[in-house]
């Protein structure tokens, strides 16, 4: 699975250290969601975002989400 950061602001921003046009794997978007959960501002995170991160949590976090 492909992601491209800039499709997800809350995950763009999680990569706000890494090239604007940065593609991640699912098990490395799923860190770093989880990595930096407070970093995340819900009221932000949309719901095409929210489909995004039941598949990785789905996909790679065998149906848990851990956030630090």
């Amino acid at each position: 699975m492909q992601i491209h950061a800039n499709t997800y602001p809350q995950l763009r921003t999680l990569c706000w250290n890494r090239p604007d046009n940065t593609v991640l794997d699912g098990p490395e978007a799923l860190g770093l969601y989880e990595n930096n959960w407070r970093l995340v501002e819900l009221e932000n995170f949309d719901v095409e975002e929210k489909k995004l991160l039941d598949t990785l949590v789905a996909n790679f976090g065998n149906g848990v989400f851990m956030p630090a």
